[in-house]
Formats: C-alpha cells, sequence, structure tokens
C-alpha cells in the first residue's frame, strides 16, 4: 500500500489519499511544536505524496489551521483535499461580550503548548456554524474547504450538557447549515469528528452525512467500531476517515515506561493487551506502529487513516510504517488468538 494511493468518496465526489496528515500536533498537543517544525512537517507530508490535511479550530486555538492554510496557499488548491471542523467558536473577552462559563475545556482537551490567546466556545446552532465555516476560511485563506466535521458532539464529550448542544444541531439548525453549505458547493460533504461511535450512528438518522472522522475506536487496542457502527456506515455509503489510530500514543513505541492511551494514562488491562500486540508484530517482523496504521484499511467502510506528526522525521516515520508490507500470517495470528476481530 502506498500513501498516496486514493480512495473514493462516494458521496462527496472526492478521493482521499490512503494516508492523511491530522495536524493536531502543529497546535502543540502535549509539546509545543517550534514553527520551523511545523512548517517542515507540512513539507514532508506533501513530499511524501499525503493530499489529504485534517486540522481544527481547536488545534492551537486557531494555530494550526493558520499553518496549514500557509502553507497549502502556495500550492494549486485543487490538488489537495482539506478538512476541518465547526463545533466550537473561538473567542476572547470584551466589554460587552463577557465569556460564558462553559468557554473550557472538554475531557478530550488536554490543552495547547501552541496555543493562541483565544477560548473555544461549542455552539452547533445555525448561525454558529456558519461563522465557523467562515473563520476557517479566513484563518487557513484557502480557496475552498472541502470538508466540514462537527466536532467533538457526544455524551461523553459534553455530560449533562450534550441534550442541549445535540438540540442545536438537529433542531436548531446546525446539519441545516451544513446542507446548505453542501447545497451551494462551498463544501464537498459533511459529517462528524469524535471520539464516539453512537455519536455518529445517531446523527445518520438526522441527516445525510457524507464522510465522518472517528477517532480511537477502531484500532488494534479498540475494535467496538466493528459491529456498533461500519457496517451501518458501509451500507449507507458514508465513508470513515480513521484517526487516533494510535491510541494517543500507546501503539507508537514499544518497551516499558509511561504510555497514553485515549488520553490518559493507560490503564493495566491495555498496557497488557499492547505487550501482546507488541510480542505478536515482532514474531512476525513488523513494527507494531506498522500494523496500528494499516489495521483499519482492512475494513471496506474505512476511506483513509490520519496521522499527526511533530516534525518531519516522525512524519517520514509514520510514511514508512505505512507503507511496509506486512504478512497476511501476522493478521491472521492476531485473529486466532482473539487480539483483533476480522473485518
Amino acid at each position: 500500500m502506498k500513501v498516496s494511493d486514493e480512495r473514493p468518496l462516494k458521496r462527496a465526489g472526492l478521493a482521499l489519499t490512503a494516508l492523511g496528515l491530522g495536524t493536531a500536533p502543529l497546535g502543540g498537543l502535549y509539546a509545543p511544536v517550534p514553527l520551523a517544525d511545523a512548517r517542515a512537517t507540512l513539507d514532508a507530508a506533501l513530499a511524501a505524496g499525503i493530499r489529504h490535511v485534517d486540522t481544527a479550530p481547536m488545534y492551537g486555538l486557531g494555530r494550526a489551521e493558520h499553518l496549514v492554510g500557509e502553507r497549502l496557499r502556495e500550492a494549486d488548491p485543487a490538488g489537495f483535499v482539506v478538512s476541518t471542523k465547526v463545533g466550537r467558536l473561538m473567542g476572547i473577552e470584551r466589554p460587552g461580550r463577557p465569556l460564558p462559563p462553559e468557554a473550557a475545556r472538554n475531557a478530550f482537551d488536554s490543552g495547547w503548548h501552541n496555543g493562541l490567546s483565544f477560548r473555544e466556545i461549542f455552539d452547533y446552532s445555525y448561525d454558529a456554524i456558519l461563522r465557523s465555516y467562515d473563520d476557517s476560511r479566513q484563518r487557513t485563506g484557502l480557496s475552498k474547504l472541502d470538508l466540514l466535521f462537527v466536532h467533538d458532539i457526544g455524551r461523553v464529550t459534553h455530560g449533562e450538557a450534550h441534550a442541549h448542544h445535540w438540540n442545536a444541531l438537529t433542531r436548531g439548525g446546525g446539519f441545516r447549515a451544513l446542507a446548505e453549505l453542501r447545497a451551494a458547493g462551498l463544501i464537498a460533504g459533511f459529517g462528524l469528528g469524535v471520539n464516539e461511535t453512537g455519536a455518529i450512528a445517531e446523527a445518520m438518522e438526522e441527516t445525510d452525512l457524507d464522510v465522518c472522522l472517528l477517532a480511537g475506536r477502531y484500532t488494534l487496542l479498540d475494535g467496538s467500531a466493528a459491529q456498533a457502527l461500519l457496517p451501518k456506515a458501509l451500507a449507507r455509503d458514508v465513508a470513515l476517515v480513521m484517526g487516533g489510530v494510535l491510541n494517543s500514543g500507546i501503539l507508537a513505541a514499544a518497551g516499558p515506561g509511561r504510555r497514553t492511551y485515549d488520553y490518559v494514562d493507560a490503564p493495566p488491562a491495555i498496557l497488557a493487551k499492547a505487550e501482546a500486540l507488541e510480542a505478536e508484530c515482532r514474531a512476525f517482523g513488523v513494527p507494531l506502529p506498522a500494523a496500528a496504521l494499516q489495521f483499519p484499511l482492512r475494513h471496506p467502510a474505512t476511506a483513509n487513516v490520519v496521522v499527526g506528526a511533530r516534525s518531519a522525521a516522525e512524519l517520514r516515520q509514520a510514511v514508512a510504517w505505512f507503507e511496509q508490507p506486512i504478512p497476511d500470517g501476522l493478521w491472521r495470528s492476531l485473529e486466532d488468538k482473539g487480539l483483533i476481530a476480522a473485518p
């Protein structure tokens, strides 16, 4: 498999490269990323043949979108697919406009070391979705944005506030705003960008989704989407972009030491499974991260995989893992031992 292999999105009329670049690290997720390193990472992705770049207002509170726009404005926009997200507005306090008390981090936000001086405000209403689209166009300066993902809508993220936000999206016009942007040709398609399979399944009953980004739920460690979502998405031609396939770090590095799973320290059961996966991969001469990056593409519902990097070296290593041949025997062995399910 090659990074540059194209995979079609039936509903959106686009094709994604098999590997996409996720830009959360460029916003300073877990560690600061100097400007020179961020620019070099984007350059390395383009040099490797990656033509799908995924970003979000959340990433660095605007920083990642600025970086993506700076780099891609110098390239031919027709040659790239850019996805970003809606559902968070970047706010500042000023006279006459105090920020609401809910302008705070959520459970999946670990903070941004390179973050700009804004605070995020969750808003999934009609007006907010359109404003978010406008703001992203201004931050990136790009002539087009191809895909919009409704970011972090779900019960796990919002807890008691979920019903309020879901109502804004479904009854308050959030989905209607996205459908209008699509009908006007301003975007090719939309969906959700979440960590929760249930949110995507419920959204399919509310509107016609084109493609969704699912983070961390169809991986070597967490196959919960296999039955809960993938068959339904495949039946409805809703393509899935798989993010978080390294489960926020635990599948990226071998050996002992502190390892992060779903943005927190990994519990013992997850550490044990990661070690079992690593041992099985080692027996077949395959690096664990190579298997982790390629695993989601075994299922036909998967459109592509997005991976983040903090440097050009990290990006090139991810490309090497992604393109490394993996014997069918490894997948069969993992299935036989109950470590993964068959696609």
